[in-house]
């Protein structure tokens, strides 16, 4: 069973039904007692960094995921993923949950947010498990990570290279979406649900 954690904001219905689509169960939640239960979490996120921090703590979920990072495999999703860093720049300054070391930034150059499909390269782990160099997934941003190279583990060019995927430990997050984008997106779920 993987855990679709539930603070009020995110697409999760949308990752639910991708997960459906491969064959696997999955619970929406936001109750710690039910995400006890299941064996790897997701944490999607729309909206602005401030307001789902703000979120993820009245409901005590940020010292929970915080818990289970240390022996639970956990994919951040867009704003989910920039929620895994340390701080965000988003409207003032707010504190992530410092799962990976970074910030969140917005983007100084271009159409803002960033909106369609773009090419992800520069693959590595195997959450990208025959995934080829270059494909294309569905974004919609307007903030980006900034991480050293070492919690990269994939770049997009927007005007500059960015990290679009970032790792640490048993923590994963890509800031496309990968329930919208197509095939490539079900399979990068499907390595997911498979580390």
């Amino acid at each position: 069973m993987i855990g679709i954690v539930d603070y009020g904001a995110g697409n999760l219905r949308s990752v639910q039904k991708a997960l459906e689509a491969l064959g696997v169960r999955a619970a929406i939640s936001g109750e710690t007692a039910v995400l006890d239960g299941c064996e790897k979490l997701i944490l999607p996120g729309v909206g602005s960094f401030g307001a789902g921090m703000a979120e993820l703590a009245a409901r005590g979920l940020d010292k929970y995921l915080c818990r289970r990072a240390a022996d639970t495999k956990m994919l951040g999703i867009c704003l989910g993923m920039q929620f895994l860093l340390e701080k965000s720049f988003e409207d003032g300054e707010f504190a992530g949950l410092g799962l990976i070391p970074g910030t969140v930034e917005r983007f100084r150059e271009g159409k803002i947010p960033q909106i369609g499909w773009n090419e992800v390269a520069d693959l590595r782990t195997p959450l990208f498990a025959g995934i080829a160099e270059g494909t294309r997934f569905y974004f919609v941003h307007s903030y980006r990570a900034v991480c050293d190279d070492a919690y990269a583990i994939a770049k997009t060019e927007y005007f500059a290279v960015y990290p679009s995927a970032i790792g640490a430990g048993n923590v994963y997050g890509v800031q496309f979406h990968p329930e919208k984008s197509g095939e490539a997106g079900l399979r990068l779920l499907k390595n997911f649900c498979a580390l």
